[in-house]
């Protein structure tokens, strides 16, 4: 059974930055594609970024372009999310999931992930 296991939420001051990271396990790592979500209380689980499983390719939502950048390093099986000018309406709990690679340049539904991690707060202030 694969599992992921997020770190690096935490509080920070509107402007801020942080670095996510995603520890994969139980899986070889290099046949997955990763996608980062985040949800805020009461709305959907929104993609933000994906990469694929080589890293040779990246996606991120209108909203984060040029702020957050994917990358992984795959002989540490792990995965990040280094975000820059964070905003108050970016707090929410951002997870982590795992896709086997089919090909495709992101797959965006969290329906079609395979695995998940247990997700970490970030929390904005203003």
């Amino acid at each position: 059974q694969g599992q992921l296991v997020e770190s690096g939420g935490g509080l920070v001051q509107a402007g801020g930055s942080l670095r996510l990271s995603c520890a994969a396990s139980g899986r070889t790592f290099s046949n997955y594609a990763m996608g980062w979500f985040r949800q805020a209380p009461g709305k959907e689980r929104d993609l933000v970024a994906a990469i694929t499983s080589s890293g040779g390719s990246t996606y991120y939502a209108d909203s984060v372009k040029g702020r957050f950048t994917s990358s992984r390093d795959n002989a540490k099986n792990t995965v990040y999310l280094q975000m820059h000018s964070l905003n108050p309406e970016e707090t929410a709990v951002y997870y982590c999931a795992a896709k086997y690679y089919t090909g495709r340049a992101y797959y965006s539904s969290p329906a079609e992930y395979n695995y998940w991690g247990q997700g970490t707060q970030v929390t904005v202030s203003s």
